[in-house]
């Protein structure tokens, strides 16, 4: 079984025990496994430089970008608003991420530009990459759809999600020393 299985076999034990039999377990008796450190899948900066090139719809060269640049989650990316770009301090206000939690990251003054582009091009209303309808989210499915077009008009022959891309980012800034 899975070390998180077994974690949660652990805890379902010990809240048995806590609510239903009112009694309280050593818990320190019962092993629980270590979780497995697996290294993360990453890209090399030239196949992410084909992929983000490889679209030539600007929205859909825009979208993998900023997950990129900005090491974004996709539920993220797309939950994201106009006015969570700010321009002036080149930073993008990630609101209510994993965790409930807020948080700012970088924004490139080149993928800033590529924005620009878009905003003109598309206009959107309420969320900054939206659906086939105005004010709509876009769909979580149509991105990966996105990406895997990417990824074949790129000729990379791996299996790359779009979480890839934001391992990609986080080793990619610890290789340059960031």
């Amino acid at each position: 079984l899975s070390s998180s299985y077994q974690n949660q076999i652990v805890n379902a034990i010990k809240l048995y025990f806590k609510t239903i039999r009112n009694e309280v377990l050593v818990i320190e008796k019962i092993h629980r496994p270590k979780r497995e450190k697996i290294l993360p899948n990453v890209l090399s900066k030239e196949e992410i430089k084909s992929i983000l090139e490889a679209p030539k719809n600007l929205k859909h060269k825009a979208m993998p970008s900023l997950i990129y640049s900005c090491g974004l989650r996709r539920s993220e990316l797309l939950h994201l608003k106009p006015i969570d770009i700010d321009s002036k301090r080149n930073k993008v206000i990630v609101r209510q991420s994993k965790g409930k939690k807020d948080r700012i990251t970088p924004l490139s003054p080149k993928i800033l530009e590529l924005l620009r582009s878009y905003y003109k091009a598309y206009s959107p209303k309420m969320y900054l990459f939206e659906g086939q309808e105005k004010s709509t989210l876009y769909s979580a499915r149509s991105l990966e759809e996105v990406l895997k077009k990417s990824i074949k008009l790129a000729s990379i022959n791996k299996p790359v999600t779009l979480h890839w891309l934001r391992h990609s980012f986080a080793t990619h800034l610890l290789e340059s020393g960031t």
